[in-house]
């Protein structure tokens, strides 16, 4: 796919990841919509600092824990705005470190909605407005834990390792026209909660002995959207951390 004049739809597309991945897009010559939940005055800065480079970009909130309602919210605005749509890219998320003892069901609901249920509801709507003779992508951002076990994170794993079955099912379901793959990354940024040594720390752990940072998830991102032969792929961009 040649990005220009394309429109992409990025969720959680005002701060971190997200929001590299929309200046990235815009920078190969996309038009973005900028998805926020309660991020305004991020988004909007996203937004200028697109417009500035001379592509198009606006701006969407939407509550991702009433997916469905939040999927017909986000695609109608930005078909309204851009009259099309090219990529859709589900990297809004929640992560939190919740065992089965001490979650709640308010947990298990906060994850499965927003990481899963909410990328579900927006692919139907994404895949609706495709037309005929049109390509699409869908990029999921997932998780290299979600195709392991392990303690800890469980309504956070369980909702990434639907995503990863998502992701394979809707590449057999949408092609030719659309081509779905995921992205699982790993220590790329500190969580909210952290600073940089938490990835000093778990740079010891990785093969490559270092963190990686969001322009790696971003190269990832180009690969898969400007390949024609790639689909249900989960693209692991960890330093080797999930051998």
């Amino acid at each position: 796919m040649d990005l220009k004049g394309k429109v992409a739809v990025i969720t959680g597309a005002a701060v971190r990841i997200g929001r590299s991945m929309a200046l990235t897009l815009a920078e190969s010559g996309a038009d973005i919509c900028i998805h926020y939940g309660s991020s305004k005055q991020e988004a909007e800065q996203t937004c200028q600092e697109i417009q500035r480079t001379g592509r198009n970009a606006y701006t969407v909130s939407a509550d991702l824990a009433n997916s469905k309602k939040a999927a017909t919210e986000i695609i109608d605005a930005v078909i309204s705005k851009f009259g099309k749509v090219d990529i859709l890219i589900n990297s809004a998320s929640v992560f939190e470190n919740k065992t089965l003892l001490d979650s709640s069901e308010h947990d298990w609901d906060s994850h499965l909605n927003i990481n899963l249920k909410a990328p579900y509801f927006l692919s139907q709507k994404f895949a609706k407005a495709i037309h005929s003779g049109q390509r699409g992508h869908i990029i999921n951002l997932v998780d290299w834990r979600a195709r392991r076990a392990g303690v800890g994170h469980l309504p956070y794993r369980i909702s990434k390792a639907g995503l990863v079955t998502l992701t394979e099912c809707l590449a057999l379901e949408l092609a030719p026209e659309i081509q779905v793959n995921a992205i699982a990354p790993g220590a790329i940024l500190p969580p909210p909660d952290q600073d940089a040594s938490y990835l000093e720390k778990r740079a010891q752990q990785i093969p490559l002995r270092r963190a990686g940072n969001p322009d790696d998830i971003c190269q990832a991102l180009l690969y898969l959207l400007e390949s024609d032969f790639v689909t249900g792929e989960v693209l692991t961009v960890t330093g080797g951390e999930q051998l």
